[in-house]
């Protein structure tokens, strides 16, 4: 009986000593592509290759980067509105600006070369796409008496320039900390060889022209 009891005693510790490992639980990655490069992949690159007769997916244009830019002129008396204007650029890029410099001397203005004078941005993929979206969908429907943009802002290399009066048509910012109205030059870089390639792109893509 003894021994039995022994035996019963070091299979007991035998077996509190093992330790059952836990089995890795499997994590599912979610990967999150744009409503707009969803569109642009499922069904525009198709369109434009039946528009334009395009022999190879790689002629089809799409977009490259947009480039937004603020001038802060009075930054040269007060810099803390160029401080103001890199705040209110990041949050409408989500990503932080960096600062623009004047490359001449202009003696009528008082301004001398190296001079920090404004600030620009340039997004790509993700946020390219997701500001584009915001841009045409809610920024843009938001300016007072919209009736669509021009379709003659393209500078012949298939890239477009939209100018923006006020920074307020973008929701991330709150109009009671504005303390001044600015607006901003943003540049959409395409990848098309002509002005009328990059027209039916960004129509396609949702850009409001007028008609």
């Amino acid at each position: 009986m003894a021994e039995q009891v022994k035996k019963q005693a070091s299979t007991k510790k035998t077996a509190s000593k093992k330790t059952v490992k836990a089995e890795p639980q499997a994590t599912e990655k979610v990967n999150y592509v744009n409503r707009v490069k969803a569109k642009y992949d499922s069904e525009i690159k198709k369109a434009l290759m039946e528009k334009f007769n395009y022999t190879s997916v790689m002629q089809v244009p799409a977009l490259k980067k947009i480039v937004i830019n603020i001038g802060v002129g009075d930054a040269l008396t007060d810099a803390k509105r160029l401080e103001e204007a890199v705040n209110e650029l990041t949050l409408i890029a989500g990503q932080h600006p960096v600062i623009t410099k004047a490359k001449k001397s202009i003696a009528n203005y008082k301004l001398r070369a190296g001079q920090e004078i404004g600030c620009k941005v340039t997004l790509r993929g993700t946020r390219m796409y997701e500001f584009f979206d915001k841009l045409v969908s809610i920024a843009l429907p938001r300016v007072r008496d919209f009736r669509g943009i021009s379709s003659n802002a393209f500078d012949g290399r298939g890239n477009y320039t939209l100018g923006v009066k006020e920074q307020l048509i973008f929701p991330e910012i709150d109009y009671d900390k504005v303390n001044k109205i600015r607006g901003m030059d943003i540049v959409i870089v395409t990848s098309a060889k002509t002005d009328e390639e990059a027209l039916a792109l960004l129509t396609m893509l949702g850009m409001p022209f007028m008609r």
